[in-house]
């Protein structure tokens, strides 16, 4: 019985922020700020364009949000991390037969560079890494081309990670990657790659869906291919960098803090409009708008702008390394990071008794359409904290196109609408908002 009154009365206290939440709502979607967040990623990227860990950009991007989120009236700070230094440099590749072709292509992050005078090799085309290692001996001396299909980004990012360890394991001089993508006009999609300790480091590129599938059928049908490979990529010693920090101090547990974060990092192509300006300029509107409406909860909102996620979230390591010792303050942990497109659905990671808590938070949601609660809050950069029990959140959008255009010359501005990204900031603004005030923290 005590427990049925227990969760009666913390289901009649979430739903005393009704009024609040509606006013949260009506400030972003019809108020003030409305459009204001597009705005602000709009001034951002077009300023600054893509951010890449150690480059001159990044530092800029830092430096941009830290005087924009400082002129906005919000406690800001900066704390220091080192970050991977990788450098693409000149780069491309051309079929040399059976006939001249120019592959689009984009090295990926951490690939070693060609010799100065590039690689030519003829190339053997792979559907899987079983089929790679089916061809054993035939490996040596050609470039791989993996022209693996694409099942989820989750399932097929394997190849992109891992394909040129794979490959070098059986002798090849380099290794071509199918963009992870389902969509493609001829366009290459880069991200990271992890070398394997103890096999020889070899170039790794992402080439287009279309190429690969040129090469294969070329293959198929018995034709010799040959590619020349010229990549400049080299990684330089780590950089300093920043993780940007910005909060409201909570005015009865200010010790006690609910994050909501996006990544400022993008890959050295593109706007990183989407993945990942779209998930910062959110955690920052949300508490701009809660500012505004001169809102100030019992536990301190802080918003975390992650450097270096796109290397394996280096800044985020960094600071939870640092903060860790303070776990039992850490109330709730919030990422965005799939895209800021229309909001579906709220997704947590939590104990029973704090979904229950969260269910009833999510109600709240209703102007917004958005009232479903989802198992798994997922992001790169809150990973640590949830796996250390730590309750954590993430945003699930209509997200069916993110991956056309992720990690690509196509993730601009041109990508985003501001209807859907005041949506997703009034649910990021209402949700932090309304646990940060609860009487208590999230139950572990």
């Amino acid at each position: 019985i005590q427990r049925t009154h227990l969760s009666h009365n913390m289901a009649k206290e979430v739903a005393s922020y009704t009024d609040v939440a509606n006013q949260i709502i009506k400030l972003v979607l019809s108020g003030s700020a409305q459009k204001r967040s597009y705005e602000r990623l709009s001034n951002f990227t077009d300023a600054i364009g893509n951010r890449v860990s150690g480059s001159h950009n990044l530092e800029l991007a830092i430096a941009y949000m830290y005087n924009a989120m400082s002129q906005d009236g919000l406690d800001v700070h900066l704390e220091p991390v080192k970050v991977p230094h990788w450098v693409r440099g000149e780069e491309g590749a051309e079929m040399v037969l059976p006939r001249p072709k120019t592959l689009a292509m984009l090295g990926l992050g951490s690939s070693v560079g060609t010799p100065p005078e590039g690689i030519e090799a003829e190339v053997v085309v792979v559907s899987s890494f079983e089929d790679l290692k089916s061809r054993g001996a035939n490996v040596s001396g050609r470039i791989v081309v993996f022209n693996q299909p694409f099942v989820s980004y989750g399932e097929t990012v394997a190849y992109r990670a891992f394909g040129a360890s794979e490959a070098a394991k059986l002798g090849a001089v380099a290794a071509l990657i199918r963009s992870v993508t389902p969509v493609s006009i001829n366009s290459p999609h880069t991200g990271v790659q992890d070398y394997q300790e103890g096999v020889r480091r070899i170039p790794a590129a992402c080439i287009t869906v279309e190429d690969a599938q040129l090469m294969a059928r070329m293959a198929a049908r018995g034709q010799r291919v040959v590619v020349r490979l010229n990549m400049g990529a080299k990684t330089l010693p780590d950089a300093d960098s920043f993780n940007t920090v910005a909060e409201i101090r909570g005015w009865q547990h200010p010790e006690q803090v609910v994050v909501l974060s996006g990544h400022l990092d993008s890959w050295d192509v593109g706007q990183g409009a989407m993945d990942d300006g779209g998930g910062a300029i959110i955690s920052w509107e949300a508490l701009s708008v809660i500012k505004d409406l001169g809102l100030r909860p019992r536990r301190t909102l802080r918003a975390v702008l992650w450097t270096a996620e796109e290397q394996g979230g280096v800044g985020a390591q960094q600071y939870y390394q640092r903060h860790k010792a303070n776990i039992s303050n850490f109330d709730l942990v919030m990422e965005s990071d799939l895209g800021t497109f229309a909001p579906v659905a709220l997704q947590f990671t939590g104990s029973p008794a704090a979904q229950k808590v969260m269910q009833e938070v999510v109600q709240l949601l209703a102007p917004l359409n958005t009232t479903r609660l989802e198992p798994h809050g997922e992001g790169t950069d809150i990973g640590p904290w949830m796996q250390a029990g730590v309750p954590g959140a993430s945003l699930h959008v209509e997200d069916d196109r993110y991956f056309w255009f992720h990690h690509s010359e196509g993730d601009t501005m041109s990508v985003q609408s501001p209807g859907a990204m005041d949506r997703c900031s009034a649910l990021w603004a209402v949700v932090a908002y309304v646990v940060a005030d609860l009487q208590d923290m999230l139950p572990r």
